[in-house]
């Protein structure tokens, strides 16, 4: 079924709905979608560790550098 099928389809029932219940068909826009957030994982506990020593390694090398008066 399509959605110009559907469309049809529900007019037509909201229509006899009204011609013999005589009932009152309200209608409403469809809601917008929420916005859909990047999923970010909490940094385990190795992460950051590894993170850190990843840091301490940087500052040795860049002092270690400094003292050779810079990279070669």
């Amino acid at each position: 079924m399509t959605k110009e099928e559907l469309r049809k389809e529900l007019e037509r029932q909201a229509q006899r709905y009204q011609d013999i219940y005589g009932g009152e068909v309200t209608t409403y826009a469809a809601a917008v979608a929420p916005e859909r957030k990047p999923w970010r994982r909490k940094p385990s506990v190795q992460d950051q560790v590894f993170r850190e020593e990843l840091r301490k390694l940087e500052q040795q090398r860049s002092a270690d550098d400094s003292e050779d008066g810079g990279p070669a």
